[in-house]
């Protein structure tokens, strides 16, 4: 068992990679612009159908 090799990846240093800090504060930046984007998307479409709603002719 000497010398052979475990099959295991050698480990990443922690400045490499994608699971580096860096990378982890991009992701979540991203995630929270997308979801601050479509809640904004989503509350501006239900004002949209209120608006639409009292204008509409009855």
């Amino acid at each position: 068992m000497t010398g052979e090799p475990t099959g295991c990846p050698a480990p990443r240093s922690p400045e490499s990679g994608p699971r580096s800090e860096k990378w982890a504060e991009r992701q979540i930046a991203l995630r929270v612009s997308v979801y601050v984007f479509v809640t904004h998307a989503i509350a501006g479409f239900i004002w949209l159908l209120f608006y639409l709603g009292d204008h509409a002719d009855k």
